[in-house]
C-alpha cells in the first residue's frame, strides 16, 4: 500500500488484513509451493507471505480497533462455515501468480457482507479506503519483476493443484504501517447464529 497522507499526528496507524487460512496440512503443501517458487525465481515475496485468502485490507487508527473487532465478531456469529475449493493456478499479468479459488461464491458473499457492515469503520480518510477483495485467490508470489512473472507463469500455467478446506472462521492481522510482519489480532468463528443488528446501532 502506498504511504498515506492526512493522518492525525501522534495517533498510531496500522495496516490490517482480514483473511481465511487453510488447515495445517494444506498450509504446509502451499508453503512448499511458495518456497519452490522463491528458490526457482529468486522471489522473496513468495517466501515471506503466508498462505491465506485476503477478504479485505485497510489502514486505520489503532483507536478504532475495538469497534472493528466488535463488528467482525457479530458478522462471524451470523455467517455459516463453508467449503473452499482450490484448483490450479492463475495470474494477474506481469506481477502476481496465485492458486485459483474455484468456489468463489461463498467467499464473495462474505466479502459483500463485511463491506456493507464495516465500510465506514474501515475507512481511514478519503485517500485511504478499504480494499474489499471480490476476486478471491491465494497468492503464491506477488510484486514480481517481468522476467520472474514470465518464467514463473510459463511453469505454473500448466501445473495442477487441488485442495480444499472448511472456512470456519476469519482472522484479523495487523502490522504497523511500513513494517513487514503481520501479527494476529483476533479470530472470528463462523457460527451461523441468527444475529440481528439494527441499522441505528451500527455507528
Amino acid at each position: 500500500m502506498e504511504s498515506i497522507v492526512n493522518t492525525i499526528p501522534g495517533y498510531r496507524v496500522y495496516e490490517y488484513l482480514l483473511v481465511l487460512s487453510p488447515h495445517e496440512e494444506l498450509w504446509d503443501r502451499i508453503i512448499k509451493i511458495k518456497e519452490h517458487f522463491a528458490d526457482s525465481y529468486k522471489s522473496d515475496h513468495a517466501r515471506w507471505g503466508k498462505p491465506h485468502i485476503t477478504l479485505v485490507n485497510f489502514l486505520q487508527y489503532a483507536m478504532m480497533e475495538e469497534r472493528i473487532l466488535h463488528r467482525l465478531q457479530t458478522i462471524g456469529m451470523g455467517f455459516p462455515p463453508f467449503k473452499v475449493e482450490l484448483k490450479n493456478f492463475g495470474s494477474f499479468p506481469s506481477h502476481t501468480i496465485y492458486i485459483n479459488v474455484a468456489s468463489k461464491l461463498p467467499v464473495q458473499q462474505l466479502v459483500k457482507t463485511i463491506r456493507s457492515e464495516t465500510q465506514r469503520l474501515m475507512k481511514l480518510n478519503d485517500d485511504s479506503k478499504p480494499h474489499f477483495k471480490l476476486e478471491p485467490h491465494l497468492t503464491i508470489a506477488r510484486m514480481l519483476k517481468p522476467w520472474q512473472y514470465e518464467k514463473g507463469w510459463l511453469e505454473y500455467s500448466s501445473k495442477h493443484f487441488t485442495g480444499r478446506f472448511i472456512a470456519d472462521g476469519m482472522t484479523l492481522l495487523r502490522r504497523p504501517e511500513g513494517e513487514l510482519k503481520y501479527q494476529k489480532v483476533q479470530q472470528f468463528s463462523f457460527q451461523n447464529m441468527p444475529v440481528t443488528t439494527k441499522q441505528g446501532e451500527l455507528f
